[in-house]
């Protein structure tokens, strides 16, 4: 049994490096890596629940999303704890089941009710100073898969 049941990401900043490109006709492009779609792809196999809850409302979420098989997908979010809350709500999993990973100050209250809170190395110092779990990779740069591997490897102790 997985130290918990679900994963929620931030995506801006910790499923991306934080950067983003706009091409000549104004659309914006995001790059993802690959170990984070692999580890994504193992979690879900050992039956893990993700959501993404991201503070920005790009159509790229909502693609990233379908490609992972991820149903739980909040854009365009303020409120990163309330959404939290209702990923919670919507799964049935407990707060305390959940993970959250995030890198910026807008992370804060989510990361204060997620029973593991995670931040990629890059994050900024508030939220590394918040997290539980501080990873060595970067945003963008297999901090989630590097997040999955720790869960998948450190299963609740026998009762």
């Amino acid at each position: 049994m997985p130290l918990v049941d679900a994963v929620a990401l931030d995506v801006d900043g910790v499923l991306t490096d934080g950067g983003f490109w706009w091409g000549p006709n104004g659309e914006e492009w995001k790059r993802f890596h690959f170990a984070d779609v692999m580890g994504i792809s193992r979690a879900r196999q050992a039956g893990l629940v993700f959501a993404l809850i991201s503070g920005e409302a790009s159509p790229l979420v909502e693609r990233f999303a379908a490609k992972m098989h991820i149903t739980q997908v909040f854009k365009g979010i303020k409120d990163k704890g309330a959404a939290l809350r209702e990923f919670s709500a919507n799964t049935g999993i407990p707060l305390p089941r959940i993970c959250f990973m995030g890198d910026d100050v807008n992370d804060l209250p989510a990361l204060a009710l997620a029973g593991l809170s995670a931040a990629p190395a890059n994050a900024q110092p508030p939220v590394l100073a918040a997290a539980a779990l501080r990873l060595t990779r970067t945003g963008g740069n297999g901090a989630v898969r590097e997040l999955i591997e720790h869960i998948l490897q450190n299963p609740e102790p026998a009762a």
